[in-house]
């Protein structure tokens, strides 16, 4: 029988959407399930935040009345007017290894694109930027951090065979924190740049302050927005997105690894990380979704601390502090503190290509390339 696509219309379609991964992961070892009721709480459009500046249709592809495939389509009219561009994306692409079906739902989402007005679609994204984006490129031999998606390497061929092209890659990192904090890998220019600055500046550092959360998410908007606005593909968070993720992330931050650099009693930069809970997670295996969600939900919150890995979900400095070696404070001090905690790696997740300032800091550290993620387009 020939793939059918349905448009996800109502809850019990929502579900079997969600759960197509499980279908298409049941025997891989490194995959880490995601958590099913977040997951319907993040795709119900009356909830996320998201949705308020954005449109979106999900799509389920069945070959003989079976799920076997997803896709979202997605138009981000925050990122259109941003960027002043006209563009939609697609995200939440899964599917078992079935050509005919991918070409569906490719096309399913392309064409969903063009009756919108796009002149391009790209992805993958769940949903923006500010969520898991990129499909993976290299790197199948371990499993993905927090918030880093998981593909099979059979995708990459859909892409190309029904011409999709390149648009961007994104790196992750690999950085043993001992050799820094222990030997002598910490380069002596970073010490020395902020030796320098801790003495000829202002400029303080902290920990988050978890007493006052709400007051330092609104402090910390401004620097995100800021430090972010140039970057390929941003796209500013509404007040109400940023306080969705930080509810997201609130029951497993560490906060004495997330930093916030100051002058005057302002923030000027900072640096977010969280500890890598898909280490707890990846022992939670495939079986009833529901259930292994919430034994899932309960073993992340109280294994956090049990982690060897953290990563570093974002770093930036205000423009007019770039030069000042803010960048190297925020290195060194997270590598050290993070260590005398009981983190043994850290992974700095992801950065564009093109980031060449952040790339050659990260690799002057002793970081290795160990994953990479592509984004593709398609003009439509």
């Amino acid at each position: 029988m020939s793939v059918t696509i349905e448009r996800v219309e109502n809850k019990k379609q929502l579900q079997e959407f969600i759960k197509v991964p499980w279908t298409v992961y049941e025997n891989d070892p490194n995959w880490v399930p995601w958590l099913y009721f977040e997951r319907l709480e993040f795709f119900d459009k009356n909830k996320n935040h998201f949705f308020a500046h954005a449109e979106a249709d999900y799509f389920i592809a069945r070959r003989n009345g079976k799920a076997i495939g997803s896709i979202a389509a997605i138009l981000n009219h925050r990122h259109n007017e941003f960027h002043g561009e006209n563009i939609a994306h697609f995200g939440v692409f899964e599917l078992l290894n079935d050509a005919e079906a991918a070409a569906a739902l490719l096309r399913t989402a392309c064409d969903w694109a063009k009756e919108r007005g796009a002149d391009k679609i790209i992805g993958p994204m769940n949903l923006s930027t500010n969520d898991e984006c990129g499909m993976l490129l290299e790197g199948y031999d371990t499993p993905p951090v927090i918030l880093i998606p998981y593909n099979p390497p059979y995708y990459h061929e859909f892409m190309a065979a029904n011409g999709f092209s390149k648009a961007m890659d994104l790196f992750s990192w690999d950085v043993p924190l001992e050799p820094l904090v222990k030997g002598t890998a910490m380069p002596e220019k970073v010490v020395r740049v902020v030796n320098s600055l801790r003495e000829r500046s202002n400029l303080t550092l902290r920990p988050l302050n978890m007493k006052d959360l709400d007051n330092e998410i609104q402090r910390l908007k401004t620097v995100y927005n800021g430090a972010w606005e140039k970057n390929w593909g941003f796209v500013p968070l509404t007040d109400d997105e940023l306080d969705h993720l930080v509810k997201g992330l609130k029951p497993i931050i560490d906060p004495d690894i997330i930093l916030i650099a100051e002058k005057e009693g302002e923030p000027v930069g900072f640096s977010l990380a969280a500890p890598d809970v898909n280490v707890p997670l990846h022992k939670i295996r495939p079986g009833a979704s529901l259930i292994s969600s919430y034994i899932g939900g309960a073993r992340m919150i109280l294994n956090r601390k049990k982690t060897h890995r953290f990563r570093v979900l974002a770093l930036g400095v205000l423009e007019a502090y770039r030069s000042a070696g803010v960048g190297a404070l925020f290195y060194l001090e997270t590598v050290t503190r993070a260590f005398h905690k009981g983190y043994t790696v850290a992974d700095g997740s992801w950065v564009l290509e093109t980031n060449d300032p952040m790339n050659k800091a990260i690799a002057m550290l002793g970081g290795k390339i160990y994953k990479k993620h592509r984004l593709y387009e398609k003009t439509i």
